[in-house]
């Protein structure tokens, strides 16, 4: 493992020094997004990337927290602190465990080898979840974009008010069930607690509906009309000159990141200038400690509902991670290890999870500028992690000044750039069905739910490639008389000479591809399509490589109607994999004896002229 690490020391330190400072803003930014703060994403920034490039099987890699990443955590965190009455610190450690079970789960796709079967997703399924994390990143930071904060607006505060009362005054009931006291016994009990709820409580819990009803894609649209009406024009102003400089500095040159000038320049200006802005959450000065909580509280009952959830943040991960090892290997021309880089990704995902930082994954940008600045091997990785962590004992409390604003103008461009614009493009070329695909999972995502959506889309791609194989293999196979029989081509006219007045009685079904559940209801018709005075039918299977058990019994199906009829079926060119599915249920030898499984047609014709001339 450290055999070439310290080969190249001055172009790893220089790539690896380049790709910390790039991961700076990007992970306050992602911090911010997914709801515990820019220092989550800094530690995650940090954990991930030494342990993924320490561990990972893509030399030049830098991981940390990703667009695609951060909007799966956010929807993950939000579901998780909705349940625990809005309060982060109770949900902190449950919203962690889910992590840690993903990064555990990356862990084992990694050591199964079960990451090589991700490059079977189907692109439009992943075209239009890329799509959609651009699309709920800009719509999401509309809100602190404008500068509006639902906690702050009072009038819309209080109009949760009543709501609120009715769960404190539920909590109440609950607490009593659970201490054995019944309302109509001990009504004046019931009473006393109630007085005891202060105002300040009942506010709490206001701000706490309140920030549910506002989040998310879904509640940025119904509160947007109240955030324009309540601009702050100072937030709006520097968020809009962030995304000016990142966009205008890439013409002056393209050697300094210019996410990094924006972040430097816009915050150094509103600190000097003392501008009353809002700056971002504190970040703890130290060095980050374990989240011990993460064991005492663990519990499987309360893991249970976001198994599912983890397996698919772990399944994002690993795309994520792979696709940019690929773009490191074209750029170096090596060659990653993907079960290596994935073992490496949940190690980083998994540490990072018990210090408290959001899940990550291989970022492109990061290891592009790592190899162009330098970086060949693991240690250029190490390298950006640990400046991002003397970055965070150096100067957090420097960092906490940074305008929210200013994130949200890099959430803005990072939004922008994320989308799939090869893909939009491509939809006036794309097959219907595919485009289906591609605007169903991204208006799920945008609209409903990450996770699930890509979940149905994949469902949705899988059952159209199938319909649409059935569809081949059915057109490619039909019945024909062996007097017809060169229509399909057949050489039986070289091999034999046959009495024409026998080719009604013999039929020929040509199968052409896998006979599986996509197929299965076409050559179900085969015995409609033979004639009662057939005698004998060939089934040609020298182009049938696969045979699912669907397939099977439809073809036991077949073969029991056949025999019903006293019409005999010889199997020509069968492969060895469906003869193994075949005898394994006694189709062969009890439907189609093994002297009627010819090698090729030739044979096939000369058995069939003896037995059909024995048989008049």
């Amino acid at each position: 493992m450290f055999k070439t690490l310290f080969t190249n020391l001055r172009g790893n330190l220089l790539g690896g020094i380049t790709a910390g400072i790039v991961a700076l803003p990007l992970a306050l930014a992602f911090g911010v997004q997914s709801g515990l703060g820019p220092s989550a994403g800094l530690y995650g920034a940090i954990f991930i990337g030494f342990f993924a490039s320490l561990f990972g099987g893509t030399n030049t890699q830098i991981s940390g927290p990703t667009a695609p990443m951060t909007a799966v955590s956010m929807v993950i965190i939000a579901s998780i602190i909705a349940v625990h009455e809005g309060n982060v610190q109770k949900a902190l450690p449950y919203i962690l465990t889910v992590f840690l079970l993903a990064g555990l789960l990356q862990i084992g796709i990694g050591l199964t080898g079960i990451g090589r079967y991700i490059r079977y997703i189907p692109y439009p399924v992943v075209s239009g979840f890329m799509t959609a994390i651009g699309v709920i990143i800009l719509i999401t930071q509309i809100l602190p974009l404008v500068g509006y904060y639902t906690k702050e607006d009072r009038e819309f505060i209080n109009e949760f008010k009543p709501e609120a009362e009715e769960i404190l005054l539920d909590k109440i009931l609950k607490d009593e069930a659970g201490e054995g006291i019944l309302v109509l016994d001990d009504f004046r009990e019931t009473v006393r607690r109630a007085e005891q709820i202060t105002e300040d409580e009942i506010v709490v819990e206001a701000v706490t509906l309140a920030k549910s009803e506002s989040s998310g894609v879904l509640g940025t649209i119904k509160t947007l009309p109240r955030a324009l009406q309540r601009i702050n024009w100072l937030e709006l102003l520097l968020a809009l000159i962030t995304i000016a400089i990142i966009y205008g500095f890439k013409f002056i040159t393209k050697k300094i990141p210019s996410t990094l000038v924006a972040l430097f320049v816009v915050s150094l200006g509103a600190y000097y200038l003392k501008l009353d802005y809002r700056p971002i959450e504190e970040i703890p000065a130290g060095i980050p400690l374990p989240n011990w909580e993460l064991f005492s509280q663990f519990s499987i009952g309360h893991l249970t509902p976001y198994i599912f959830t983890a397996l698919t943040l772990a399944f994002l991960g690993a795309i994520d991670s792979l696709l940019t090892s690929v773009v490191a290997d074209n750029m170096t021309k090596t060659k990653h290890n993907p079960n290596k880089e994935l073992v490496g990704q949940g190690i980083g995902n998994s540490v990072a999870a018990i210090f408290g930082g959001i899940p990550g994954a291989g970022a492109t940008i990061r290891t592009v500028v790592n190899i162009n600045a330098g970086g060949t091997t693991k240690l250029s990785g190490m390298v950006a992690a640990v400046l991002l962590l003397v970055i965070l004992l150096a100067a957090g409390p420097i960092a906490s000044q940074i305008p929210a604003a200013v994130l949200a103008g890099i959430l803005v461009t990072v939004g922008i750039g994320v989308m799939d614009y090869k893909g939009l493009r491509a939809i006036p070329k794309m097959a219907r069905t595919e485009v289906v695909v591609m605007l169903v999972v991204l208006l799920l995502s945008v609209f409903w739910n990450l996770v699930y959506a890509v979940g149905i889309g994949f469902l949705l791609a899988s059952l159209i490639f199938m319909k649409k194989i059935g569809d081949v293999t059915a057109s490619k196979s039909k019945v024909v008389a062996l007097e017809g029989a060169d229509e399909m081509d057949l050489p039986w006219k070289d091999e034999v000479a046959f009495p024409d007045s026998l080719k009604k009685k013999v039929f020929i079904k040509r199968l052409k591809g896998p006979l599986f559940f996509g197929s299965t209801s076409d050559f179900q018709e085969l015995s409609k399509e033979i004639p009662p005075e057939a005698n004998y039918v060939i089934i040609r299977m020298g182009e049938v490589p696969y045979i699912d058990q669907s397939g099977l019994y439809a073809l036991e199906e077949v073969l029991l109607d056949l025999n019903q009829r006293n019409i005999h079926v010889v199997f020509e060119g069968l492969q060895e994999g469906p003869k193994a599915k075949m005898q394994s249920i006694d189709i062969i030898p009890d439907l189609v004896p093994r002297e009627c499984l010819m090698d090729d047609f030739k044979e096939t014709m000369v058995y069939i002229r003896e037995h059909v001339q024995l048989d008049k």
